[in-house]
């Protein structure tokens, strides 16, 4: 296969599914600048693509709670559901978690496994009886994991068409730096300063140019003898933490007919992702001046946010409840650090030959580099409706309900912003408007019911969470099928929910900015078990 040298635009088309223009702008930008080196599509959406995370019971009507209200997850999806309590309750939701992810990467298969434990919907509400036309009011303060990291990827091919080094010859071609230069410079990726380091990136002179070209060296054989260019690629990411968001909350009701609610959210970060990528030569050749690179990598992100969710439920009808929630954007402050570190062997292409390492480390004096940046994450609209049957007041007589929440999620709205006291060149706005193009708005969709027999509860639930991904070729949705039980009697309540996940998603192990890029498609299978303790008082 013949291909056109790094900082050429190609015409080829790769037969994998490949993106289109846009993402040659976001690997611009990514390969830029080492300011923002976390802040890629995919690792924004971490913090804002995830399901209801509520009590045992609300998991299991598959998270619709936009309407239905009683439930201390109220106070993080419709706080004026928190309006219906008239007494006080504590409320545990310890739960464990099963994932089984499966990946296709340039037609290979491969999959990983991973388990952890969760918490839904847990704290403290406590309501009373009011005075005119405020019939009852309620406070809540409430704590859940709104996100949950922890998962494993793995996934790998064969790739005739471009190598993960291209993008550090990009970079290095296009910084205006001589190559020596770069190991030393902060303004290029400590990615590219690795490459050059171990000469993974270089200057070589191609046939019918005049002059050098900066070229990965893992496809210069090819180049400069129009033979086939083959490597196996493996890409393999861990990651941990989560998102744990403490609420106050306040819902006040209007002669049982309608209902008004606030909540403060304050989420609290903590994520880890390691990575690593590993290219190696699978011609056969022992003398084509590439074995393989490794890449490992490990960002970590830490930080705290703010939000606000404001609430009203009606009554029109005695069986009817209508809900509307609106949900401001959260404001973080985060901060990132980085370590790299990155093997090479050159076969032939060095004097010395054998593998070289260097790390980040090594480059930056000693010490990780430390970013620190604000993130403002989409605003959510949702509608909701519930049927309750039977309603009166006095609840342990109420035969079942059935719930639907639809929200609107603006994902284009993500927005960086600058936290510290330098010029970034623009950078942000430039990632702000890429990221613009790359996602779109969409919908997600919940539904679920509750049959009651005098002291025992059936479940059943579904949700859906529509593609953020604005190019149709990146497939992507989250599915939740639910079910449980629950007991209810003398001021004490356990709910018992199972939850299984169907998960599609993409990940790119690099991104070029002169080529059509690859990625791998993800498919997940998850399992959640969780249990509510809950006592009146």
């Amino acid at each position: 296969m013949r291909i056109a040298p790094i900082m050429q635009m190609t015409g080829i088309r790769a037969r994998m599914a490949q993106m289109r223009t846009r993402t040659g702008l976001i690997a611009a930008l990514i390969i830029s600048s080492n300011v923002l080196f976390a802040q890629i599509p995919e690792d924004v959406l971490k913090y804002s693509w995830q399901p209801v995370n509520g009590s045992a019971r609300i998991n299991a009507v598959g998270g619709a709670m936009g309407s239905l209200g009683g439930d201390i997850t109220a106070t993080f999806a419709n706080p004026a559901g928190l309006a219906f309590y008239k007494t006080s309750e504590i409320v545990l939701s310890p739960g464990y978690s099963f994932l089984n992810n499966k990946s296709t990467f340039r037609g290979t298969k491969a999959s990983e496994k991973d388990k952890y434990f969760n918490l839904g919907a847990s704290g403290f509400v406590s309501g009373w009886k009011g005075n005119g036309k405020w019939t009852s009011q309620a406070i809540g303060l409430a704590v859940t994991r709104t996100a949950n990291f922890n998962n494993q990827v793995f996934y790998k091919g064969q790739n005739d068409f471009s190598s993960g080094a291209e993008q550090y010859a990009a970079e290095a071609a296009g910084s205006g730096l001589a190559l020596d230069d770069i190991p030393g410079s902060n303004s290029v990726s400590f990615g590219t300063r690795m490459a050059v380091w171990n000469y993974l990136a270089d200057t070589a002179q191609l046939p019918g140019h005049v002059g050098p070209d900066v070229i990965s060296m893992a496809m210069w054989d090819a180049l400069k003898n129009g033979g086939d260019y083959l490597v196996n690629q493996s890409q393999f990411i861990e990651t941990s933490g989560g998102i744990t968001e403490i609420a106050l909350g306040y819902g006040a009701n209007m002669r049982d007919k309608f209902y008004i609610g606030g909540s403060i959210g304050v989420p609290i970060i903590n994520y880890e992702k390691n990575t690593r990528f590993r290219e190696e030569d699978a011609t056969g050749n022992p003398d084509n001046n590439f074995d393989f690179y490794e890449l490992n990598e490990t960002n970590k992100t830490k930080g705290v946010g703010v939000n606000l969710k404001l609430g009203v439920i009606a009554k029109p009808a005695e069986f009817i409840r209508l809900g509307l929630a609106i949900h401001s954007p959260t404001w973080y402050s985060l901060e990132d650090s980085y370590y790299g570190q990155m093997s090479a062997n050159l076969e032939g292409a060095r004097s010395t030959p054998g593998t070289t390492t260097v790390s980040s480390t090594t480059l930056n004096g000693g010490a990780n580099p430390v970013y620190k940046y604000e993130l403002v994450s989409p605003w959510r609209f949702m509608l909701s409706g519930s049927y309750v049957l039977r309603e009166i007041e006095d609840v342990r007589k109420q035969k079942g309900f059935i719930t639907a929440d639809i929200e609107y999620v603006t994902y284009k709205s993500n927005k960086f912003r600058n936290a510290e006291d330098y010029d970034d060149g623009g950078y942000y706005d430039g990632v702000n408007s890429t990221m613009k193009e790359y996602y779109k708005n969409a919908f997600n969709f919940r539904v679920g019911g509750e049959l009651k027999f005098t002291t025992i509860m059936t479940r059943l639930g579904f949700a859906y969470y529509g593609n953020p991904y604005a190019d149709n070729e990146l497939k992507a949705n989250k599915m939740f099928l639910s079910g449980g039980l629950g007991y209810r009697n003398a001021g004490i309540f356990i709910d018992l929910t199972y939850t299984h996940a169907l998960q599609k998603d993409v990940n790119f192990p690099y991104r070029l900015p002169d080529k059509a890029n690859t990625f791998a498609n993800l498919k997940g299978t998850g399992s959640n078990i969780m249990l509510t303790l809950g006592f009146k008082i």
